[in-house]
């Protein structure tokens, strides 16, 4: 005869079990669904010129992270993910977000045969970025305007994707995805265009549709060339692995960076 006892330690085992099987049959679709966002990466539409630099997976398949142990169905209020690890950067400078729209881009007023430099002085240190005037002007001269309104001041780096692209996305005075000058860029230095470690590029919703959202590449991304690459990260690439090794705040491999990123201020100055 079976005790209490014994039933009772047979069905945490037969639990547990199931809960095991749950992980291995979760990771063995994040692995699926992974391959599938490197051969099939698409880009999602946000209102106001932002974009979610996406992977193809339905919002039901998104919900599934590897990371998390699969709850029981007897559990179904189980507690959401949660990254407890402490933070490490600093808390943003005093100041608000401008908020501002501009009515058209801004007129050109860069010299395009000079080299220009932008800084990010981040809540989790500085990146130094190489900006490439001559091959994307546009996209540089609004840089350096917005810079000069002190657009960026005080905006929250908003999405980190760390699987199949591996991505830092900045830019949002909203901070949701969605925000925008008022006004739209072209399209600039998209032959052969890729993204190795290193290159920073605009984001969009569709061509000729960048705004101020932009992108800082982490690791080398399998996009296709349709982001306009406008940079390269000069120094201060052990800041961005450090948020990228922070992972999210839900431990998801696309969403909210759990560090606080912070832009405290973004200056673009012409180098001699």
């Amino acid at each position: 005869m079976v005790s209490k006892e014994q039933r009772q330690r047979h069905l945490a085992r037969a639990k547990h079990e199931r809960q095991q099987q749950r992980r291995a049959e979760a990771h063995a679709r994040a692995k699926q669904r992974n391959s599938l966002i490197a051969a099939v990466l698409a880009v999602v539409v946000v209102a106001g010129g932002g974009v979610w630099i996406a992977t193809a997976v339905s919002g039901d398949d998104k919900s599934e992270d590897p990371t998390v142990a699969a709850a029981d169905t007897a559990s179904p209020s189980a507690a959401p993910a949660v990254n407890t690890n402490p933070k490490t950067c600093a808390e943003p400078a005093p100041g608000e977000v401008a908020q501002q729209t501009f009515p058209a881009e801004p007129a050109m007023t860069i010299d395009t045969n000079a080299p220009y430099e932008m800084v990010l002085k981040t809540t989790c240190g500085d990146i130094t970025i190489a900006l490439e005037a001559a091959k994307a002007p546009r996209t540089v001269n609004s840089f350096n305007f917005l810079a000069e309104k002190k657009y960026f001041d005080h905006t929250q780096c908003h999405r980190l994707t760390t699987e199949g692209i591996f991505v830092l996305q900045c830019g949002d005075p909203t901070a949701t995805g969605t925000g925008g000058p008022g006004y739209q860029l072209p399209d600039e230095n998209l032959g052969g265009a890729s993204y190795p470690a290193g290159t920073v590029a605009m984001a969009n919703s569709g061509p000729n549709t960048g705004g101020s959202q932009f992108f800082l590449v982490e690791k080398d991304s399998p996009l296709p060339s349709d982001y306009t690459p406008f940079g390269r990260i000069t120094g201060g690439m052990e800041v961005l692995q450090k948020i990228a090794a922070a992972g999210t705040t839900d431990l998801s491999s696309d969403g909210t960076p759990h560090e606080n990123v912070v832009l405290n201020t973004v200056t673009v100055t012409k180098k001699t």
